[in-house]
């Protein structure tokens, strides 16, 4: 599409009534819209400003501008787990350092969790979805700290401009809390999810290993460190929520996001992209790119907590979802940190006079009354926590 058509006046949809629906029925998700009545044109609710709408280009386009980034594609660093855990493990570190410091992404293969566990996570979680309406909005709540939520957008009850995505977040861990608190529809959704979350945690664990010793801290090290014994309380009890993101097609995706530019909350995110239909993008040396799916991998990314914690060597990194007009799309990410009740702030390891602390210290708490405040863009929160003298990266 050509920026003059991006640009298409917005009074246009607003004067349309026709193209809106009762504000009720947004609330129940993006799914039951498109079903409820096929939708040919974008609602109002959805259209996001045109300075924040995905720029979808030709390949003619992009050749003609070096700006236009519509479908350009990155290829992130890949990171062989069997070789960190292998005699190949200082250079795997380095490597994992490199990613984490120049893309705070990467693709991780070799993982260790079997194809069978993945394919039956993405098949239970398509098959919740795709329940009648009814079933899902058992589900349905606005409370962040539920262990079980349904919804649609960000917060539906606050979002200015809904998101076209509709998800499920479970809270995992430990799970002899939560998984009774989880959907019993589909039958064996709770057995499949449970494994699935175990066996993620235990990856999370294993490469926060070799996070810290990337970063130059050692175990016997970090038992020294009275602020930041970080595997032993992750070991203990670390917090870890799973979402299931659907992204139905959609009429005009140019107008609006699956998801907006955000940076994650905790110390990891694991991510299964959806094979077949590609979606998520990074921002990259200032341009949105494309994060092409490999089979049976991992995408990770850097979250907040984990830049607090390296004082900022390690940076967790904006991302977007875009959506498409043809396909439906599917993801399911695993969101790992500390346990809820424990503060982050910057390893004393890797503070002294060159580098000096350049976070505050932060905690869950501090978080959901920040997110429940306003609406949340970008990396603002993690701006928040940043120490004045070092508001800039």
């Amino acid at each position: 599409m050509s920026p003059a058509m991006v640009m298409k006046s917005e009074e246009s949809y607003e004067d349309n009534d026709e193209r809106e629906v009762h504000h009720h029925q947004y609330q129940k998700g993006v799914k039951q819209l498109v079903e409820n009545g096929r939708i040919h044109t974008l609602p109002q609710r959805y259209i996001f400003p045109a300075s924040d709408r995905p720029i979808i280009t030709t390949t003619e386009e992009q050749d003609d501008d070096s700006s236009f980034v519509g479908n350009k594609k990155i290829d992130l660093p890949i990171i062989d787990f069997s070789e960190l855990i292998g005699s190949n493990r200082l250079q795997a570190l380095r490597s994992l350092a490199h990613a984490c410091q120049h893309y705070g992404f990467f693709q991780l293969v070799n993982h260790g969790i079997s194809e069978e566990v993945i394919r039956r996570m993405k098949d239970v979680m398509g098959r919740f979805f795709n329940q009648a309406y009814e079933e899902r909005a058992k589900h349905m709540t606005s409370d962040m700290k539920a262990a079980v939520r349904y919804g649609t957008s960000f917060s539906q009850n606050k979002d200015s401009v809904f998101c076209w995505r509709d998800f499920l977040k479970l809270l995992c861990h430990p799970l002899s809390d939560y998984l009774p608190h989880w959907p019993q529809s589909p039958m064996d959704l709770r057995e499949v999810a449970a494994t699935y979350a175990e066996e993620t945690n235990n990856l999370f664990l294993r490469l926060m290993e070799a996070i810290l010793e990337s970063l130059g801290i050692k175990e016997e090290e970090e038992e020294d460190d009275n602020n930041n014994n970080i595997m032993k309380k992750l070991e203990e009890g670390g917090s870890q929520m799973m979402v299931a993101n659907l992204y139905p097609p959609c009429p005009e995706p140019d107008l609006t996001l699956g998801m907006p530019p955000h940076s994650d909350y905790g110390l990891l995110t694991l991510l299964l992209q959806d094979e077949e239909v590609e979606g998520l993008q990074i921002q990259f040396q200032g341009k949105w790119l494309t994060v092409k799916p490999i089979s049976n991998a991992f995408v990770v990314n850097v979250g907040d907590h984990l830049e607090i914690f390296s004082n900022g060597r390690y940076k967790s990194v904006l991302h977007r979802v875009l959506v498409n007009e043809i396909k439906s799309r599917t993801s399911v990410a695993s969101l790992h940190s500390l346990p809820f009740n424990c503060t982050v702030k910057p390893s004393l390891k890797l503070i002294d006079d060159a580098n000096p602390k350049r976070y505050k210290d932060t905690d869950f708490h501090t978080f959901l009354a920040y997110v429940s405040s306003r609406e949340p863009k970008g990396k603002d929160f993690l701006h928040s926590r940043k120490l004045t003298s070092f508001t800039t990266h």
